[in-house]
């Protein structure tokens, strides 16, 4: 697994194992303890996402089998809009939902210009406890509604996470938030469910997949690591867990980077 060093100085894992989609228990608690086990480090979920509980359970499952520490595992996750009023609670909330002492970092879901500063400003205060070890932002896509946020608060955002992937590379945020030392991270790095296929039998990615004998899904993770992005591919299927992991023993070449580079259509999936 590779790293990236957040502006609070934490190490994060560069791929994660998203749970979105995936309310159920047992499906929930089943694929974050393959992902695990297969040596995924960073489990992303949120208060929406209805399966916090899950994930701690299970957090704790692997730390009662001694597969990891709690050191070892970078658990997000993430404030809903309609908390926004009720923050403090909200963070507190999620600590408890996932049986843990702290939260290695928690984000705004959403942009939401008329409480959103506040609802940062209470994870600041968090991060003054003790409860969160680094905050950051999702869906905030504009320049000026992000710099809007970081002028009016003091922790500048350890990462901004929106959707990201070959056909809506995100470049201009990416260039923008560097100034702040925040990272990029990729929901829907892989299209999202129903439009993967999309991506997988693009000729420029099925065509680098053949030359380095890996899937498509390979090198598009591959090419989000290589382009300064963490991903955090979501499956329940133990095999796609896997493959989505075995992405540390090839390297894309400039140029491959730079035909992906080329294929950047600015294309959401998503309509939020």
């Amino acid at each position: 697994m590779e790293f990236v060093t957040l502006n609070t100085g934490a190490k994060m894992p560069l791929e994660g194992f998203g749970v979105f989609q995936v309310p159920d228990p047992k499906e929930c608690e089943d694929s974050v303890y393959s992902a695990i086990k297969v040596g995924y480090r960073l489990i992303d979920t949120a208060r929406i996402y209805g399966n916090e509980e899950a994930v701690g359970r299970d957090i704790q499952r692997v730390i009662d089998e001694g597969i990891v520490t709690r050191d070892e595992i970078f658990v997000t996750t993430k404030m809903w809009t309609s908390d926004y009023d009720d923050r403090e609670a909200a963070v507190q909330a999620s600590i408890d939902r996932l049986g843990l002492d702290y939260i290695d970092l928690m984000i705004l879901h959403h942009s939401q210009p008329e409480n959103d500063v506040q609802a940062y400003q209470a994870m600041e205060k968090a991060v003054g406890e003790g409860k969160l070890r680094s905050i950051g932002l999702s869906n905030y896509y504009e320049p000026k509604d992000f710099d809007r946020l970081v002028n009016a608060t003091s922790i500048k955002p350890a990462l901004l996470q929106n959707e990201t992937h070959p056909y809506h590379q995100s470049k201009e945020m990416q260039s923008h938030i560097a100034q702040y030392g925040t990272v990029l991270e990729s929901w829907f790095p892989l299209g999202g469910r129903g439009n993967t296929q999309t991506l997988f039998n693009a000729p420029t990615i099925s065509a680098i997949a053949a030359a380095h004998g890996k899937t498509s899904a390979q090198v598009i993770l591959r090419w989000h690591l290589q382009a300064g992005n963490i991903a955090i591919p979501g499956s329940s299927n133990p095999d796609h867990i896997q493959e989505n992991c075995e992405i540390f023993d090839f390297e894309l070449s400039a140029d491959e980077m730079a035909q992906l580079t080329a294929i950047d259509k600015n294309e959401c999936f998503a309509d939020y």
